[in-house]
């Protein structure tokens, strides 16, 4: 059995990427895995960043939450879709508050180095977009995946970082979504 952590990162409830993780978490379950499921859109996510100087006020109850459900996976899935090159503002804004410095990594003392705190995990990213993923691969270079592999994710310690890519989304039909829903939860089964 698998601890995982899934987080729908679309700020919308009713989204194609909360059915996605819906099923992701259903295809875990179903594989006798043990599942906590965050939704973006339930958080109240402040887009300001943390005030880093106050080291000793303790975290909004979300991040406290969220931090709590990443330290106890072993495997985070995220869920999202790729708006403008990047995460919607509010993933963003959710990275920035919840993976801070004593809990998702530290600083050394001299030189340039860091511990990566949350080591011993490994993610999976489940993303969306308009765009067709050769295009996003082949002609862009996946730079949000290099992005969230290496400055975000790996920066603390979650590595390897599987990623899938469903898309183009604004010409899919039914049936290709119908595929999609069924692939997200055969991914389930084996997170």
């Amino acid at each position: 059995m698998t601890r995982v952590l899934v987080l729908t990162g679309h700020p919308r409830k009713d989204s194609l990427c909360g059915a996605l993780a819906e099923r992701f978490a259903t295809g875990a379950a179903t594989a006798g895995h043990d599942v906590h499921r965050i939704a973006l859109a339930d958080l109240p996510i402040d887009l300001a960043p943390p005030d880093y100087a106050a080291k000793d006020a303790p975290p909004a109850p979300w991040v406290a939450e969220v931090q709590a459900a990443l330290a106890a996976c072993e495997v985070v899935v995220i869920v999202a879709p790729l708006w403008w090159g990047s995460l919607p503002a509010a993933l963003d804004a959710l990275f920035e508050r919840v993976l801070l410095p004593g809990f998702a990594f530290r600083y050394r003392a001299r030189g340039l180095g860091w511990d990566r705190l949350l080591g011993g995990r490994r993610a999976r990213l489940i993303l969306t977009a308009d765009s067709p993923p050769w295009y996003l691969r082949w002609v862009l270079g996946w730079p949000l995946i290099r992005r969230l592999r290496r400055q975000v994710l790996g920066f603390c310690g979650i590595a390897p970082t599987a990623v899938t890519l469903f898309g183009p989304v604004k010409t899919s039909d039914e049936a290709t979504r119908s595929r999609w829903l069924a692939a997200a939860e055969t991914l389930g089964r084996t997170p």
